[in-house]
């Protein structure tokens, strides 16, 4: 038996190390690596599941070609297949021109061999592709403008808080390596604070529920702030020494009365005191944002709001102290490592067309000309489940000649494609990844061929390079194929850090270097002024929004004279869950277990107010679409929201973005696609 060291790729905080057992070729467990500090006790359920992932038998294992007119699909042989694939790029890139091809690439795996992607578009003379992110440029884009860049302590730093807030965060099911240093916090006399409209997990320890009206989270900060001010406890010292605009901001803050913010955010004018005094008495404070809570039409200037309660208390670059929301220390490989990265270029490069917001991929597939799309190439994504809007999404694609899509398992996205090529898993090739929440450098080891006649991305690449005649298309450093060439390939992209090579990796992960303990510790910021910004010019500039984080309402929203108020009067929420990473994980049969049908929650209150019991069969909707779930009555819910977890396949039961819209955050060309409202009506109320 062999033990390799590893870690998951997955679009997580975690990014756990693991420990792989392997006989005769097959893995057999999968253990703990305490070599990450962040990490020490082991992969969560879904790591576990990687297990039933590799060996599904729903696992595509040769390429698919959909029959004519049919949603079937048939085996070929990857000749077949590259040979179709390469005969249609060839047609384009004669014809109509390479950017009549949408190259689209998400986040459901990271490692430094994605790269290879777009190393193929460019030789093959261009591509259309995409700019923004579904997760979290706002908040990026936010803490950028007010610290200078992204960053956070050590995950085990929270530990040395006496305050912590969770804001809009449900780390026990989406963070849960987290909790285990938040416990310690409050076994060692810690308060926590959880700010959510649900009752989730993560607040049974809490000392404060605070529940807000989704998306208004900016007026409860604009409040406790102006109640800090008003009551002196703020530390002068750290203000005059590190921040940039308190006294405008102190002055625009005046309104916001704790009578105002309660009538924009249904939270007490108590609760409101009481978590003030919690902030201004008790040091130091960790504030830990959730990624979720910066998807709306306001939320970047939401989480500049947040930001400044720290800057004006002095909790920022001090054991215990300081804003949780990401970390990218680890990203050294890159070349941008701040949310710059998700802007449109201001010139194009020549070939490669980035014209398409993701936030608003139907639209803009849509409305592409000159020329026109023609072909999708789908790759560690599927967006037909996971971007705003599927209605349109599902119009753009099957608009479109020619779709392939790479995958391990038939998706939503995979379905629509007329080629589907099977994807490797984690287990099969190697690769070096890097995290956002922790700050170490990992190894992901190949311990395992890969099965069937299942290829790497980087050989398919390779093998149609060779059938197109582009340049590199022999050339191993350029689309590595063998475990040589592949290690070769990362050896190069290590080679700037000694002490990050692949001998010392392939046995523990190694933390990046420069890694800072406690961030911002050196009260260095890279902002223009030097200091923390709670007045920015460039966000002004940038973005068109205030320079001060002026609260607005979401776009969508009950309040402001809104026409469509008594017709859809229920925010609907799409939190994620611990049995899902999106739409990955719950065609696992594990899995389904603990999670075998979507559900949507509400309030008996609003339950009542519609003749809905628990179980029954409801109907969510507004214009743009609608689900068909059974319900289940939630006390823990704010009275007003309904919630379902995001990440289900249309073949599950539905996906939340049919309800969806494709618009962008206020900053950062983020998804605003948690400003959604709907109603829901039983299924027998003449609906």
């Amino acid at each position: 038996m062999n033990i390799f060291t590893t870690a998951c790729p997955r679009n997580c905080y975690s990014t756990c190390a693991m420990k792989v057992q392997v006989e005769n070729g097959r893995i057999r467990r999968i253990e703990p690596h305490t070599g990450n500090q962040a990490t020490p006790g082991g992969a969560c359920l879904k790591g576990l599941s990687y297990l039933e992932r590799v060996y599904s038998p729903d696992r595509i294992l040769q390429p698919l070609r959909r029959r004519p007119g049919s949603g079937e699909f048939d085996p070929i042989s990857w000749n077949e297949a590259l040979e179709t694939i390469a005969g249609k790029l060839d047609e384009l890139r004669s014809g109509p021109g390479p950017q009549s091809v949408l190259y689209y690439a998400a986040s459901g795996t990271k490692g430094l061999l994605n790269a290879v992607g777009m190393d193929f578009w460019r030789r093959f003379g261009g591509c259309t592709t995409t700019f923004g992110d579904l997760c979290w440029p706002a908040g990026l884009e936010a803490t950028r403008l007010t610290l200078g860049e992204n960053k956070h302590s050590a995950p085990w730093d929270i530990a040395k808080a006496k305050l912590i807030v969770l804001w809009g965060k449900n780390a026990a099911e989406t963070n849960i390596h987290q909790m285990v240093f938040v416990d310690q916090a409050l076994d060692a006399g810690a308060k926590l604070v959880v700010v959510d409209p649900r009752r989730t997990q993560s607040a049974e320890r809490a000392a404060l529920l605070v529940q807000p009206r989704p998306g208004t989270d900016g007026a409860l900060a604009l409040a406790l702030a102006r109640l800090l001010i008003v009551s002196d406890r703020i530390d002068h010292q750290f203000i005059r020494d590190h921040v940039h605009g308190f006294e405008a901001f102190a002055s625009m803050v005046e309104v916001c009365t704790p009578e105002w913010a309660a009538d924009i955010t249904d939270v007490s004018t108590a609760f409101i005191h009481q978590l003030a005094e919690h902030i201004g008495t008790i040091r130091p404070v960790t504030i830990s944002p959730g990624f979720g809570m910066q998807r709306y039409t306001n939320s970047g200037q939401t989480m500049r709001a947040l930001l400044a309660l720290l800057a004006i208390t002095g909790n920022i670059g001090k054991p215990g102290a300081g804003w949780v929301y990401a970390n990218l220390q680890s990203h050294i490989f890159d070349e941008v490592r701040d949310p710059i990265a998700f802007y449109p270029p201001e010139r194009p490069d020549g070939v490669v067309r980035i014209s398409i917001s993701t936030a608003r991929l139907g639209k803009d597939m849509l409305a592409t000309r000159d020329p026109e799309l023609r072909m999708a190439w789908v790759e560690r994504g599927n967006p037909v489940t996971q971007n705003p809007e599927t209605n349109t999404v599902l119009e753009a694609f099957r608009a479109l000649d020619f779709r392939v899509v790479v995958d391990q398992f038939l998706t939503d996205t995979a379905r629509e494609a007329d080629i589907v090529l099977p994807a490797k898993t984690m287990f099969e090739q190697s690769d070096v990844i890097g995290a956002y929440w922790h700050a170490y450098i990992q190894f992901k080891q190949k311990v395992i061929d890969p099965p069937g006649a299942v290829k790497p991305e980087s050989e398919i690449y390779g093998l149609l390079a060779e059938r197109l005649g582009l340049p590199g298309a022999d050339d191993g450093t350029v689309f590595p194929v063998s475990d040589e060439e592949v290690e070769t390939y990362l050896s190069a992209r290590l080679s700037p850090f000694p002490e990050l090579s692949l001998e010392r990796l392939r046995e523990d992960p190694q933390l990046a270097p420069g890694q800072e303990e406690v961030a911002f510790a050196d009260r260095v910021f890279a902002t223009p002024s030097g200091k923390i910004e709670l007045e920015s010019e460039e966000a002004y500039r940038r973005w068109g929004v205030d320079a001060l984080p002026v609260y607005t309402e979401p776009v969508e929203s009950v309040r402001g004279g809104a026409p469509d108020a008594d017709i859809l009067p229920l925010y609907l929420m799409t939190p994620n869950t611990k049995n899902r990473i999106h739409s990955q994980f719950n065609n696992l049969r594990m899995i389904r277990q603990l999670s075998p049908r979507p559900l949507v929650h509400i309030h008996p209150d609003d339950a009542r107010r519609r003749r809905i019991r628990d179980g029954d069969l409801v109907r969510v909707h507004n214009d743009r679409g609608e689900l068909i779930l059974e319900a289940s009555l939630d006390n823990g819910l704010k009275a007003g929201c309904v919630s379902i977890t995001n990440g289900w396949w249309i073949s599950e039961g539905g996906t939340v973005n049919f309800c969806s819209a494709g618009r962008e955050t206020d900053m950062g060309h983020g998804a605003a696609f948690h400003d959604v409202r709907v109603e829901v009506r039983a299924l027998d109320d003449g609906e």
